[in-house]
Formats: structure tokens, sequence, C-alpha cells
């Protein structure tokens, strides 16, 4: 709601504008009345709406045309005067005051107008009959109340509806011409409909109803009034009650009721607990809460966020297959005004075989989102209700900022989920097979991907060390001079070169030369397109030459044309690089020939077990023929000589990874 609110007192001379003020302020009849009263603000603790209301006051004699004017434009609501016992001054409101107050307003936003008849104690008779034709006529005007200065009648109820004309306006909500409510507010009514059906199954039950009514009104209702409720709505209507539930149109058509009886005020305490403002937009404040996110950090969704998400998705999964058709997706994304997914996040996460996104790509979708645009995925979730939903204040609430990136090297250990894997490559080398690869596409099932459906990010889980972890590949376009420090911040680089080109593997070289030589951002080659013939690279190095002399793991061989879905082995590896860029020699690659992998499996080796074994053996032959076998202290002496023995074979391990 408005701040404040400012209210105008315009009308003819001696109508009494003046009195009407000094007797709300002192409740009493003043016995001298100043040609102008001074404005005077009212305090919100005392007003019904609990809003400081400022209340001004026109006089002829003391303005100029000009102060008019700007008053008009300051004020938020104008309450036009008339004496009831004085037809001209009747006639001065359609004649002089409508017409110069709608000059100096804005057509799409004309300000709420308050008829005030006013000296009511010196007639018998009521104006209401002259009046209502009037009413009728200018749809601005969103009452008219009949008072008295004198006796003091009826004037806290003027300022309260003129208070509440610009809290609670009966313009957007409603159009008395054709008795219904506008399409707009049908629209925001819809959705919040929606987002209160929990189960989707086009009927708030009790619990929802009840939910619904705690969440805009801090109060459950009581079986009874629910049920009351509900009489209401079939003595009305026949399809506004289904299995005991409300319908859409059965909620539509009680707010249609709170307006024409008045109390629009219930329908906009509904709107603004869901975000709308009194344009009926979502604030800005509801769908983009502020959140700050400190340099070289990302942002996550945490886990609160992804059961919500779950159950958005449960909800409308309706044939219960683990994907949404695009059915169940346009049905999902009823709540947006707008649709938020293209054809190319089909082609960003995994689907089924039918191309519907599967509730893993569900997910990965929405994490992709909010580490890369997290103000994006902050206006998602606000159209799909999750503050309201989960009870809390924003949906700020479903983020996570992760620590800075330096102090994970530092304490060589990561809290982080998601972790970039920027690709790059020559034109043609492979790096968008590489991507849809890892969504388990292989190359026929790629071919069928159109071009303008094609995407440059790949997102999908991994398991290291039994943690699921997302990795997000991105394909960086081989515009070699054009990188900017966004196309070359990651966690992990992939180059991809085509093995059959023999032009391509100088382009990796190059941007690994001029980007990432001296950064500590792990580099991983990769040998694309390894079902084909390799040719030798026009480069002065051969791709195992200039990997062994930048210390880099031996080129990986990658393919996508197979019959069936892709090894994931490569994503495994680079997610690991991702989570521990300290561990320089952990590159798991089994090689056999970089030296994380002889250490890693020296001590697993045939000849290590075999050397051991004999060892082992000749210690235990060696005291099985001492006459002392049945000595107390034989025991002992075996678990020394092992001790002894394990120690020489570590030496021996040291001594055979140095040889190698």
């Amino acid at each position: 709601m408005r701040k404040d609110v400012r209210i105008l007192l315009v009308g003819e001379p001696k109508v009494g504008k003046t009195s009407l003020i000094m007797s709300l302020v002192s409740e009493e009849f003043p016995d001298e009345v100043p040609l102008r009263a001074e404005e005077i603000t009212i305090p919100a603790d005392v007003t019904p709406e609990r809003v400081p209301t400022h209340i001004v006051d026109y006089s002829e004699a003391e303005q100029s045309d000009e102060q008019l004017y700007q008053e008009i434009s300051k004020a938020n609501v104008i309450c036009i005067v008339y004496s009831v016992n004085n037809k001209k001054s009747i006639e001065k409101v359609t004649s002089h005051w409508i017409p110069l107050i709608n000059e100096r307003t804005d057509k799409d936003s004309r300000v709420p107008l308050i008829l005030v008849g006013n000296k009511s104690d010196l007639v018998e008779h009521s104006s209401m009959e002259t009046i209502l034709p009037i009413m009728n006529q200018y749809s601005e005007i969103e009452t008219c109340v009949e008072c008295s200065a004198k006796n003091l009648k009826n004037i806290s109820e003027l300022f309260y509806y003129a208070q509440k004309a610009v809290l609670h306006p009966t313009g957007p909500l409603y159009s008395p011409e054709e008795k219904e409510m506008k399409p707009s507010c049908i629209k925001a009514l819809t959705r919040i409909f929606k987002i209160s059906d929990l189960d989707n199954d086009g009927i708030l039950n009790d619990n929802e109803l009840n939910f619904f009514q705690r969440t805009c009104f801090n109060i459950p209702l009581a079986p009874q009034a629910l049920e009351d409720v509900k009489n209401v709505v079939r003595k009305n209507m026949s399809d506004g009650v289904k299995d005991d539930g409300l319908t859409l149109k059965g909620f539509l058509f009680l707010h249609t009721l709170f307006i024409q009886r008045g109390r629009h005020e219930t329908t906009w305490t509904v709107l603004r607990r869901f975000g709308y403002d009194d344009d009926l937009e979502l604030t800005q404040e509801y769908l983009f809460p502020l959140i700050k996110i400190p340099p070289d950090c990302t942002t996550e969704l945490n886990h609160n966020a992804y059961l919500f998400l779950q159950s958005v998705f449960d909800k409308h999964d309706k044939d219960r297959d683990c994907a949404l058709s695009p059915d169940e997706l346009k049905d999902l994304f009823k709540v947006f005004p707008y649709m938020p997914w293209g054809p190319d996040v089909n082609n960003t996460v995994c689907t089924n075989e039918q191309g519907w996104i599967t509730y893993q790509g569900y997910l990965s979708q929405w994490t992709l989102t909010t580490y890369l645009d997290v103000q994006r995925c902050l206006e998602y979730l606000g159209y799909l209700g999750y503050s309201i939903i989960q009870e809390q204040e924003s949906q700020a609430a479903a983020m996570t900022v992760t620590r800075n990136k330096r102090i994970d090297l530092q304490k060589k250990q990561t809290q982080r989920s998601v972790f970039r894997c920027n690709v790059l490559g020559a034109r043609g080398s492979g790096k968008s097979g590489f991507l849809q690869a890892f969504l388990g596409r292989n190359l026929a099932r790629q071919k069928r991907i159109r071009e303008d459906h094609k995407s440059y990010y790949a997102i999908s889980t991994t398991y290291v060390y039994g943690q699921e972890k997302y990795l997000l590949l991105h394909e960086v376009l081989p515009d070699f001079e054009f990188l900017s420090e966004s196309d070359l911040a990651c966690d992990v680089v992939c180059l991809v070169y085509d093995i059959s080109n023999p032009c391509s593997f100088e382009y990796c070289a190059k941007v690994y030369k001029k980007h990432y030589m001296d950064s500590k951002t792990p580099c991983v080659i990769i040998a694309a397109k390894s079902d084909l013939h390799e040719t030798r690279q026009y480069y002065s190095l051969t791709p195992l030459d200039f990997c062994r002399k930048h210390k880099l793991h031996p080129p990986q061989l990658f393919t996508c044309n197979s019959a069936e879905a892709p090894s994931k082995d490569i994503y495994t590896k680079l997610t690991t690089m991702a989570m521990y860029p300290h561990a320089k020699l952990r590159c798991m690659c089994s090689c056999n020939r970089c030296t994380f992998c002889i250490s890693h499996n020296l001590l697993n080796s045939e000849l290590v077990r075999s050397v051991k074994a004999k060892l082992y053996s000749a210690v235990l032959n060696r005291h099985m023929t001492q006459a002392d076998l049945k000595n107390s202290t034989f025991w002992l002496r075996a678990s020394v000589g092992a001790t002894v023995f394990a120690v020489l074979g570590f030496a021996m391990y040291k001594a055979l990874l140095k040889q190698r």
C-alpha cells in the first residue's frame, strides 16, 4: 500500500470545506471559521488503515489557480464538497470541478473523487437522487457521503472513505458499467487461485482454503464459516462448488461479491499479499528482493528451494512419468506473464526419448538460471509464489551465496554444488557434440536438433566420491580476439580439438598460452572425434608433447559417434578437477604415464602385490621352522617382523616411483 495519503478538499465558497476539517480535528463545530485551514497530518496510529493522512484545504480567496493546479497534481484523492441546500453548488460539481480536475490529471490514472454533501442538518430531504446520475456518469467517482460539520454527522466516515478510495480503489478491480471485474483483476486472481491450489486439481479444498485464509488474513476460518462461504456460492451459481471445494468460478464470484458490497479492501488485501500494486502489476520489490553477492561468489538454490521446486513438478506431472509434457509445462507456467523457457532448454538439460524435460532436467535448468542470472531466478520464484507457499519474507530465502573462491583454494575444500566448465575450440572441433553427449545424446540424436533450437549450455549431475554435483558446460564462441573475462571465468577449462583436422589443435594451444598458462584454473585437452582417423596436427608440437611440456594431463580421447549414450567418465573427471583444483597431480585419467596415475596405481600393481606376498611368505616360513614355535614370544616376533617388512615395502614403493 501507499506509505501516506493526501486528501484535497475543493468546492464552491461557503459550502463548508474548512468547517469539515476543523470539526474532524477538534471534534466540535468551530465558532469562528478561517478562510482556509492549514494542512494537517493525521498520524498513522489513529487512522483505520494505519497510514499517515494529509488533509489539504482550498480557498479561492487565498489561493491562485496555479496553486490549485499544483494541489490537484499532488492529491491522491479529491473531495468535491457541495451544500445540500444549494443547487448551484451541486451544478458546479459537473459544470466546473470534475472537468477542471480531469483536465489536470492523466486520463489513464485519474484521481479518485468523493462527492461530499455538507450541511445535511439544514434540510429534511436527501440530495442522493440528484447525485446518483452524476455518479453513474463519471467512473472516477468512488462514492458520495452526506454529512454535517455542525452536528459531526459522518465526518469520520467521510475521511475514512477518502482514505479507502486511495488505499483500496475500485477502479482497477471493477467496471460499474459492465457490473463485473476487469480482465486484469480476473487474471491476477486466477494466478492466486492456481498458486493456492496446492494439488492442482482445480478446486480449493478446506485445507487449501484455510492456508489461503491464514496467508492473507493471519487467521484460519472456522469449519462453520467455511461452510457458510460455500453455501453463499452454491446459492448464486451451479458450478462454483465441486466435490465440496471452491472452483475458480466460485473464487472469482466471491471477490465480485466483496467488491459489489463495498468490501473491496478484502480483495486488495489478497492482491497485495500476493505481490500486486495498485495497477495490478507485480511490484519490483516482490519480484526482485535485495540480495547481496560479493565478488568471486556464486549463487545456488538451497535445500528448501529444491523441495519447493520438487513439489511444483509433482503438482503438474499429472501422468507421473517423471517428465513434463508440453501441455504439463504450459500449465506449470500459467502463473507467469510469459513463457520463460524456450525450445533451447530442451537441448540444455536431460530429456526423455520423447524430448520432454525430465525431473532431473527440470531441476538442472533451475540450477543453471540461479547460477547465471540470480535476478531472473528470483523473478521466476516470485511468479510461482515461493515466499507465500514457503512462508518466507521473500524468495531471497531460497538462495545460498557461496563463499569467495579464493577461500576455497586456501582451505583446499569447497562447499559449492555447481561448477562451471568453459568449452573452447576452433569451429567444427566438436564442442557442441561434447555438450550434448553430457546429456546422454549420441551423434544420431544430435543430428535431429534444429539449428535455431541449439543451446550453448548443458547442465546435468555427476557424482564425485559419492556426492551429487552439478556440472555446467558452456560453449564459448571461438572468436579469439573477443574473449571477455566472463567468457574465461570458470572452475575448469576444456580445450577441444578435432583429431581428423590438422589445423584444429593450434587454436587450443593459443588459447591456453594466452589465457590459462599462468592461471590456477585446471585445463583438460579433449581429442574429439576419436572414432575418425587421427591426422598429424600442423602445430609445432604434437598435442601429447604440448601437454607434457606444460604439465597437463594427456589429451582425453572422446567420441559421441556410438550406438549407445556416450560415456560420462570424462565429465566426472572434469567435476573432480573443478572441486579440487589444488590437487594438481590428481588427474584420474588412467594413462599410466603421468605422475598421479603412477602413484595412484603403484600400490595396487601386480609387481608390488607379488613382492608383498613373497616377503610375508618368507617371514611365515622362517618362523614355522623354528623349534620355539610354541613359545609365547612367537606372535610378538611375527608382528615385529611384519611391521619391518611393511616399512621395507613402502621404501621399495618410493624407489620404484623415483625410477619411473
